[in-house]
Formats: structure tokens, C-alpha cells, sequence
């Protein structure tokens, strides 16, 4: 069984932080969640001046078997289809981590789908889809642990080789808004019904088909309870994997910039192994997909940006950079009031 060790943060320096923040040479707290985010930044650094290094969005790519029961209008083989388009440029993700200076790592979880070597796509596929959860578990509690500990391989490999100490996380996989809302359900205890939305573009007619199915399989399931039982059951390999990446980018002390629907439902799964991976985290935008918002606020969170993006892919989160970005800036090359002629005015 893979196993982290997550410290929440240590706040030894929060009161030399705010001092710093709030003599800065601007009313206190007139720069709202920059303010946060650099506070956050420095206790996740242990520094007066954070950094941001090579920021890199690692995107997992899964099939997933509920698929087979019509709950997605994204036909199985666009996975593979659109993780080829990644590699070669020209796709949502890829202009955003262009414009934003991030690198994109792609992922193999478990496509069904032989992907051809020398794409640059990282292979480390558990199996060929996921299997159909309304008849029993996704994946066994072993395929599971091993999605972890390859989350946590690829996170270790990108910090090593090149210092990042600010990530995020995207997928790709049809079929995965419907383990999301699953994992939501169970873990912020929101009806099924208020988890569900149209996922690529389902209509009514399909987000009831959508209900009916997903209610049918938490109904059916049997297993012992646990987390891990149940993350297992309904979740998918790149989910799963993601959530293994996020556990060890808090291990390593590094920044986790959370995306959209899917990604918000692999923290919270990742919460409930690892409470204190949280305070590691900040959630990149508030999306479109129903039940994003709700989500959020069960975890007493808040995102930076609400652009009604449902693309996932990590957009989201890239899209934030800027923002963190200009947080670090401002704790690190605004004067202070003490150092420059500026009389204190507040």
C-alpha cells in the first residue's frame, strides 16, 4: 500500500510574513487573495521570498468502462484521439501552457488504445479502460495503489529534472465527469442528483439517463467502506493516478494548482487519504460543469477564476498562473514603507 507523509503547513513564520505583506507600500490588505496567495506561498516554501520554478502541467489520459452504458457523447476512441493532438501541438491545453510558460507532460494512465512509442506520451498504463462499475469495481484496490505510486513516479521524475515546485494536473478520459460526481457524492455527501451534469454535452433527457445509471451503481455497491475500497470501485486510472501526484507534490512541499471538475474531485478524494494535502493547494477556477460550485464551497474553498470553462485538460489551472505569478511579485518587488519615503497611511 503506497503511503505519504504530508506535515501540515508549519506557521512559524506567518507572523513575519503578514508583518511584510502588510507593510508594503499599499493600504492593508488592498490587494485581497494576492495577499493569500502569498501567504500561502511563503508557508508552503518556509521563506519571506517564494519563488515559482518550471511550471509544469502533467495530463492523464484514461478510458473508463461506465462508458458502455451511454452516459457520455464522447465516443471512447477520441481519448487516444485527442492525446495524440496534444503531443503534436494545436489543442486547448497546449497554447495556454505555450502563452503561460508551462511545460505539458502527457500521461498514458490506461487508454484503450495501443499508443504508439515516440510521441513523447509517458507510458504508464495500468490497463485498457476501467472497468463497467455498475456491475462491479472500476479497478482493484491494487490497480488503484498502483495508479498512486505512478502519480507519484511522474511527479518525482519532473521535480528532479527540473527543479518545478509549481504543478498541475489535467485529464483525459470519456467518461470521467461521471466517476467525478460519484467521488463528490460520497465524500461531501451532496445528492447524487446536484453532482451531475452534462459532462461533454449531454442534453436533459441525457443527464437523467446520466442519474438513473450512477444512482443504480453506488446502489450496487459492496465493498468494505473504506476510502481506498471506494475511490477504487468508481474511480478512474487517471484519476486515480492524479490523485497520487497531488499526494506526492504536497510530500515534496510543492505548489498544486487544482483545475476544473474532475481535478476538484481528485483533491477531494486525495482529502480524504491525506487531510493536509489541502493546504497545498489552490483551486485554479470554478467551472461550468453543474456541481463544480457546490463542490467547492462543501470544501470551504474558493477559486481564482470563474471563466465557465469545461474544457478540463488542466486549463483552468494554467489560466491562474498569472495570478499566482503576480502574488509572488508583489511580496517580492513591492517597497516597503520603511524603505522607501512614503508615509504610512493607514
Amino acid at each position: 500500500m503506497k503511503t505519504f507523509d504530508i506535515q501540515p503547513l508549519d506557521r512559524a513564520l506567518e507572523r513575519d510574513i503578514i508583518d511584510k505583506i502588510d507593510n508594503l507600500t499599499k493600504p492593508k490588505g488592498s490587494l485581497g487573495r494576492l495577499e493569500e496567495l502569498a501567504l500561502q506561498l511563503c508557508l508552503i516554501q518556509k521563506t519571506l521570498s517564494p519563488e515559482l520554478h518550471a511550471p509544469t502541467n502533467v495530463l492523464f489520459a484514461a478510458d473508463h468502462g461506465i462508458i458502455e452504458e451511454g452516459v457520455s457523447v464522447s465516443p471512447k476512441e477520441v481519448t487516444w484521439q485527442q492525446l495524440s493532438h496534444f503531443s503534436k501541438g494545436g489543442a486547448g491545453i497546449n497554447f495556454l501552457c505555450d502563452q503561460h510558460g508551462f511545460t505539458l507532460v502527457l500521461v498514458d494512465a490506461g487508454v484503450d488504445y495501443d499508443i504508439p512509442s515516440g510521441h513523447g506520451i509517458i507510458d504508464m498504463k495500468v490497463r485498457k479502460s476501467t472497468r463497467n462499475y455498475l456491475h462491479g469495481p472500476a479497478m482493484t484496490e491494487e490497480e488503484f495503489d498502483l495508479c498512486l505510486e505512478r502519480g507519484a513516479k511522474v511527479v518525482d521524475e519532473i521535480a528532479d529534472s527540473t527543479g518545478c515546485n509549481i504543478i498541475s494536473f489535467g485529464e483525459m478520459g470519456s467518461g470521467n465527469t461521471s466517476s467525478s460526481s460519484i467521488w463528490m457524492h460520497l465524500y461531501t455527501g451532496i445528492p447524487l442528483d446536484k453532482c451531475i451534469g452534462a459532462g461533454a454535452g449531454l442534453d436533459n433527457e441525457g443527464i437523467r439517463h446520466k442519474y438513473d445509471v450512477l444512482s443504480r451503481a453506488v446502489a450496487g455497491y459492496n465493498g468494505d467502506g473504506s476510502v481506498r475500497s471506494k475511490l477504487a470501485w468508481f474511480g478512474g486510472y487517471e484519476m486515480a493516478m492524479a490523485v497520487g501526484a497531488m499526494l506526492r507534490a504536497a510530500e515534496r512541499s510543492m505548489t498544486v494548482i487544482v483545475d476544473g471538475f474532475i481535478m476538484t474531485s481528485c483533491i477531494l478524494a486525495a482529502s480524504q487519504l491525506y487531510p493536509a494535502v489541502l493546504d497545498y493547494a489552490i483551486f485554479g477556477h470554478q467551472g461550468d460543469e453543474s456541481g463544480h460550485k457546490l463542490m467547492l464551497e462543501a470544501m470551504g474553498v474558493r477559486a481564482l477564476l470563474h471563466l465557465d470553462l469545461r474544457l478540463g485538460e488542466g486549463s483552468g489551472a494554467v489560466c491562474a498562473y498569472p495570478i499566482i505569478e503576480s502574488a509572488v511579485r508583489m511580496i517580492n518587488n513591492m517597497d516597503s514603507f520603511g524603505s522607501v519615503n512614503v508615509t504610512k497611511y493607514f
